[in-house]
């Protein structure tokens, strides 16, 4: 069986619901691993048939944690995952075209296959205070994440990728 690889990092909460939401999709179809950034690695790039990256937009970009996974891992798997499927989630409280821009150009590098356009939502935080706060994500929103994990999932079982 096909194995889907989720690696999120969420500090207010975001980026969780919407990884979790993919991830739930994602199970009807094929094997999934759901991991923190902080607990991913090049090991888990390795096993996987297809990934979903998930993050925070911060300060424009993708989040520190996310950005330090790929760090780790980068080296690592280079050459090796070549052509595979991905596809990205941001939760942004702008725009997060920047952090979608990052991950992909990581993602150039690695030489994986966009199957689909970055998902982005957006929760509009923009003062100190509603940045920092716990976020709940609409559950219309919410069925975007789960329609892309279903896509990406059905996609890696029936070896459309």
């Amino acid at each position: 069986m096909a194995q889907l690889l989720i690696v999120y990092h969420s500090r207010t909460g975001g980026a969780r619901q919407m990884a979790e939401a993919a991830a739930q999709a994602a199970r009807d179809e094929t094997d999934v691993v759901l991991k923190t950034a902080d607990q991913a690695g090049p090991e888990d790039l390795l096993k996987a048939d297809g990934y979903i990256f998930c993050a925070p937009e911060n300060l424009a970009a993708i989040s520190g944690l996310m950005k330090e996974f790929f760090d780790r891992s980068y080296y690592p798997v280079l050459g090796r995952i070549e052509g595979r499927p991905y596809a990205q989630m941001v939760c942004a409280g702008s725009d997060g075209e920047n952090a979608a821009r990052q991950t992909a150009r990581i993602a150039t590098g690695w030489r994986l296959k966009e199957v689909q356009p970055p998902l982005i939502i957006c929760t509009y935080a923009q003062t100190p205070e509603a940045i920092l706060a716990e976020k709940t994500i609409p559950d219309a929103q919410l069925d975007n994440c789960r329609e892309l994990g279903l896509a990406m999932a059905a996609g890696l079982a029936m070896g459309v990728f």
